[in-house]
Parts: structure tokens; sequence; C-alpha cells
């Protein structure tokens, strides 16, 4: 069920000892549907905003999402996600924007892959 789904990101989150202020809302939308919206800082400043709209009724079940990760000073480091305007890509809709403007395909990524590529920023830096 959808709340299964739920206490899995919220679990993933309160696991990781990088993050240092989650705020995350879910929004059951019946057994198998949720929205959740949130919002992640990380003990170096950055944050993560992401959205996902879970239907677990489908083979797919991210109907719609974004990642967008931006570092202290409000920069862009990325964003995934499945808004459907890069047609050229080879991925679409899914696409991730890059710090340097372009966009690159992607693969539909899941709130731990991108939680894992930020530790990954965070320890470069």
């Amino acid at each position: 069920m959808i709340e299964e789904y739920f206490q899995s990101l919220l679990d993933l989150i309160a696991s990781l000892p990088f993050v240092e202020s989650p705020d995350v809302n879910l929004e059951k939308r019946g057994d198998l549907v949720g929205f959740i919206r949130g919002e992640v800082g990380f003990n170096d400043g950055s944050t993560l905003f992401f959205r996902e709209l879970i239907d677990l009724r489908l083979p797919l079940h991210k109907v719609m999402y974004a990642y967008h990760y931006q570092r202290v000073d409000g920069s862009l480091a990325f964003r995934y996600d499945n808004t459907a305007h890069h047609k050229h890509i080879s991925t679409f809709p899914h696409h991730k924007h890059l710090i340097d403007g372009r966009i690159e395909s992607s693969a539909v990524p899941t709130l731990e892959q991108v939680m894992r590529e930020i530790e990954n920023l965070i320890l470069r830096d």
C-alpha cells in the first residue's frame, strides 16, 4: 500500500547522516496513490526539493517527479524530472538538467539514487 512506500522514503531520509533538516509532506490519494513533497537540508547547507506522484497500480509507479538539488548559494547542481519538454532526449520525457545548462538522458531515478549522488557531491567538496 501507499503507506509502505511513504514509510520507506521517511526511513531512507532518517538513515542518512548528512541529512540535517528534512521536511516531508505526504498526501494519501487512495490506497495505492500518493503525493510526496519534500525539502531536505544537508549538513553543507545545500538543499534538495523533490516531489513525486506515485500510483502503485502502474508498472512505472512514478507518474510525475522532480528532484531539484541546489548548492548553498541557491545555484542548480542538478535536477531530474519527467516534464515533457525535451523531446530530443532518448529517454523522453525522463531527463537530467546539469549545472552547466546541458540536458542529458536519464532513467527514472529513485530518491535513494538521488541521495547517493548528493552524498558523493558533498563528500567531494
